[in-house]
């Protein structure tokens, strides 16, 4: 497979438009609760570094990007999307470790998490180091869930006091705690 996977930067703006339109496609395929971009959004990303991007020569073939809440205490990998053409060859997978590590380097202190209907997602997160958790373990920040107001399960969400909806919530410690757990470890085998 001849895909980059890089940081997106000023350079792949051009694809804002098709990516917001490809979450609008993946939303009315599945037919569960993805929320809607808008391509300015998405630019935003792309200027501030917070997005990862896989193409194929000048093709779209995926995207993710992190956010970031309350004060640097939690960043998410949110977006994750594979164009059609490209899905079922683990480049879901790539992207999500690329935009992980992403999240990682530029916020050490900040736990990562996200949430997700989608199994492979799960799956993926797990692999990462991502455990699941009750939504009232994740950020608090009205940013965060006021951006799934374009899902389909919002009511859900509301109804429940952002407490239980159909996705699963998922958190991964942050790089600092990583780091100082692996530490502790080795004091320990050492004594």
């Amino acid at each position: 497979m001849g895909i980059l996977i890089k940081i997106a930067s000023e350079d792949e703006l051009k694809y804002a438009k098709q990516l917001a339109e490809e979450y609008q496609i993946s939303a009315q395929m599945r037919g569960t609760g993805i929320a809607t971009r808008k391509p300015e959004y998405l630019e935003t990303k792309m200027k501030n570094g917070n997005a990862v991007i896989a193409l194929d020569g000048e093709k779209l073939a995926g995207f993710c990007y992190i956010e970031i809440f309350s004060s640097e205490q939690y960043v998410s990998n949110s977006g994750l999307i594979v164009v059609q053409n490209y899905r079922g060859l683990g480049l879901a997978k790539q992207i999500k470790k690329a935009a992980f590590n992403l999240a990682r380097d530029k916020y050490p202190a900040a736990k990562i998490f996200g949430i997700t209907t989608s199994s492979i997602v799960m799956r993926i997160n797990s692999d990462l180091g991502y455990k699941p958790v009750a939504l009232t373990e994740l950020t608090t920040d009205d940013e965060f869930w006021n951006a799934c107001s374009s899902c389909s399960n919002f009511d859900i969400l509301m109804r429940h006091h952002r407490k239980m909806c159909l996705c699963t919530g998922m958190l991964a410690a942050s790089k600092n705690e990583m780091e100082h757990d692996l530490s502790e470890m080795i004091i320990k085998e050492k004594e």
